[in-house]
């Protein structure tokens, strides 16, 4: 992936992550690979930085999902 791939696509999760809940249309397990796969890409530490704030909200939801 690019860098300028990659940098849409944390900015696209980082606006996406703060407005779904468990209950939308679109799953849970489609944002996880989403994450996962801006994590694998991932190089430099801002980029590093900014996905494990997604990682951790995806967490979050993924908590509340199974509760």
């Amino acid at each position: 992936m690019n860098h300028y791939q990659l940098e849409t696509d944390i900015q696209h999760l980082e606006q996406v992550l703060t407005h779904i809940s468990a209950n939308d249309r679109i799953p849970l397990s489609y944002w996880r690979k989403r994450v996962d796969s801006v994590t694998s890409a991932a190089s430099v530490p801002s980029q590093r930085s900014r996905v494990q704030k997604l990682n951790e909200a995806l967490l979050a939801l993924e908590a509340r999902a199974r509760s």
